[in-house]
């Protein structure tokens, strides 16, 4: 529904996602119920990321949360997930089996692109999903932005 809005509007479409670092490491040292409390906890700080009405927050799979952001441009998005990345840090929440330090923390892919209708909505996941890769490459609990996406 997003995507069909953005390209009629031609308003800009942004995408986080976002995945929780180390995280099968968590549950293997704290289990499957302090991973879901950990989920829980993660979620909560990821929905007081955003606060505008028709920006959602969800479940994506796993370990993965997804940020769709209508009207935002790039740079809005990334102020975006700056937010998540500090929110989620800074909670504090226990992480002794992370190699990348002892709290949890999070990596996040950002996208943001005009929709067009000769173009799937998918385009934008996968810029997303790509950026997500690279900020865990670059060594996790930052955010990276899509290169070109869209084009």
């Amino acid at each position: 529904m997003e995507w069909t809005r953005s390209a009629r509007s031609q308003a800009p479409l942004a995408l986080l996602l976002i995945d929780i670092d180390h995280f099968k490491r968590y549950n293997d040292h704290y289990g499957h119920a302090m991973g879901d409390d950990c989920l829980r906890r993660v979620a909560q700080l990821l929905a007081g990321c955003s606060r505008r009405a028709g920006d959602l927050v969800s479940r994506y799979g796993g370990e993965e949360f997804s940020v769709l952001l209508p009207g935002t441009d790039l740079s809005s998005a990334t102020r975006v997930a700056q937010i998540c990345v500090d929110a989620v840090r800074d909670a504090g929440i226990v992480h002794a089996a992370s190699p990348s330090g002892g709290v949890v923390t999070v990596s996040v892919g950002v996208a943001s692109l005009m929709a067009r209708a000769d173009q799937a909505p998918l385009v934008l996941v996968e810029a997303a999903d790509a950026a997500l890769y690279d900020a865990k490459r670059s060594g996790r609990g930052r955010f990276a932005v899509a290169r070109d996406a869209g084009a």
